[in-house]
């Protein structure tokens, strides 16, 4: 075991990825000299060199789309976009391009493109520097959308998408960047198709993923003490769902409280929800439960801010709620 943090999770990850395959690089903007917006890529321009390290123009439509088409070419890059609002600048050559020539081209061409950014609020960044906006991505066809929020995960999920043929939306909570934990010594590639159950239990189901999943642990602790056993299952990937967990786990608490930091209208717990419903609803004793961001653009203010985004009580209140109701 090796206590690391996060960041430098991402940061092994992508050493590794590029110490085994001369055709993997990073770009984006200032990845390079400054190490990146979040330290992730500090030290690696020393190490690897200006053409692999690419410090880009502040234009993401450029950036991404080069991106895309040095896949098209038969590299595999790793494009770093900053923060999740500064995607809409290139979502045309992401949802139009990326997503698309696969299928528009009757599969003759494939993109291995990786595209990480950091999403989330919690950091006083305000309304343009706090949005989560992974459901959008989910909801569009030819992109796989992860979301780790372990250091297991953070590390191994990297090299997994590089395998793939087809382009890969990497989302990191902002706030996860800092956490320390244990690497398992022969850490290796993690699994991009299933959900995980990160705690067991009997009464109702928490379903999360991202920087809510260490909230919705804590809340299940806090149930405990009152009896209620709360299983904890983490998404990992936004697309494609894992049907079969969520709904194994399902069958079995019979509750739902989705965790969601999105906006609840239109959002992935929206979907999950009505995936759940067409497929377990028979096995639910009360209507599943969302707990969703506040339907407002994030605000500056720290105590507003909070009160904006799901937090470890709101988790338990509504747990309560739920497995007190009786349908």
């Amino acid at each position: 075991m090796t206590t690391i943090t996060y960041r430098e999770a991402i940061r092994q990850a992508i050493r590794s990825a590029m110490q085994a395959d001369p055709r993997v690089f990073l770009m984006g903007e200032d990845v390079g000299r400054y190490g990146g917006s979040f330290a992730v890529s500090k030290g690696l321009l020393a190490e690897f060199g200006e053409e692999r390290i690419r410090d880009t123009p502040l234009s993401e439509s450029a950036f991404v789309g080069a991106g895309i088409g040095a896949a098209l070419g038969g590299m595999r890059p790793i494009v770093e976009i900053m923060t999740v609002n500064f995607s809409l600048l290139a979502l045309d050559q992401i949802v139009n391009n990326a997503a698309t020539l696969c299928h528009m081209s009757g599969g003759q061409f494939n993109v291995p493109v990786v595209i990480r950014m950091a999403t989330g609020g919690g950091r006083q960044l305000a309304a343009q520097h706090s949005h989560s906006l992974e459901g959008w991505y989910a909801h569009v066809p030819g992109l796989r959308v992860v979301a780790p929020a372990t250091i297991e995960d953070a590390f191994g999920m990297l090299p997994s998408a590089l395998e793939k043929p087809d382009p890969v939306l990497i989302f990191e909570h902002a706030l996860l960047y800092n956490m320390k934990g244990e690497l398992p010594d022969g850490a290796g590639p993690a699994d991009l198709d299933r959900a995980v159950i990160r705690r067991p239990g009997r009464d109702l189901t928490l379903l999360t993923y991202g920087g809510s999943l260490f909230k919705s642990l804590e809340a299940a602790a806090t149930l405990a003490n009152d009896g209620i056993e709360a299983e904890v299952i983490d998404l990992r990937t936004l697309r494609p769902l894992d049907d079969e967990t969520i709904m194994g786990s399902v069958s079995r608490t019979r509750r739902v409280l989705i965790v969601d930091e999105g906006w609840k209208s239109g959002s992935i717990s929206a979907e999950i929800s009505a995936r759940i419903m067409e497929q377990a609803f028979y096995d639910l004793d009360a209507p599943v439960a969302r707990l969703c961001s506040a339907e407002v653009p994030i605000p500056y203010a720290a105590h507003l801010e909070r009160a904006a985004i799901p937090q470890v009580e709101n988790i338990v209140a509504y747990a309560r709620q739920l497995v007190a109701r009786n349908v």
